[in-house]
């Protein structure tokens, strides 16, 4: 069995700064790659920053993390084999969902949607996310990882 080596990217993203978190991200992952790490994974929502809350609520917002995920995907691209896991909103077929992308040489190779919503105090995320209902496991150098959000 090979081994790896897993960095946690512990960034204190901005809330609603998505090119600054972006850029927090990538330093992570330049990091991470340059002491070996073969997957890196940020803090939830960690592109928006947690909670956006009424964020959430503003189309333009939601395209400009979705347009900001897709540059950073393509950015990350120069760490080859490395696997960034990145927390943010997604807009899905069935509404938006707090969402962990995994990336990998400029793909997202697949993603989890938090199934299990807080509905208290600040975390209110049942009025601003549809829950998932998928596993998530993917394969990195012939080790299976499974993902999960929060609760």
């Amino acid at each position: 069995m090979s081994s790896q080596t897993i960095a946690l990217a512990q960034i204190n993203p901005l809330l609603g700064d998505l090119p600054g978190n972006a850029r927090l991200i990538s330093q992570a992952a330049a990091e991470a790659f340059k002491k070996g790490a073969t997957v890196v994974l940020t803090p939830e929502l960690s592109l928006t920053g947690y909670p956006p809350e009424d964020l959430l609520l503003r189309p333009a917002f939601i395209e400009a993390a979705e347009a900001e995920l897709k540059r950073l995907t393509i950015e990350l691209k120069q760490f080859p084999g490395l696997v960034v896991i990145v927390g943010h909103p997604q807009q899905t077929s069935v509404g938006l969902q707090n969402y962990a992308s995994v990336l990998r040489d400029g793909q997202v190779i697949t993603g989890y949607a938090k199934q299990k919503l807080p509905n208290h105090e600040v975390f209110d995320e049942v009025r601003y996310f549809v829950a998932g209902n998928q596993a998530c496991v993917f394969e990195n150098a012939g080790i299976q990882y499974g993902l999960i959000l929060c609760e």
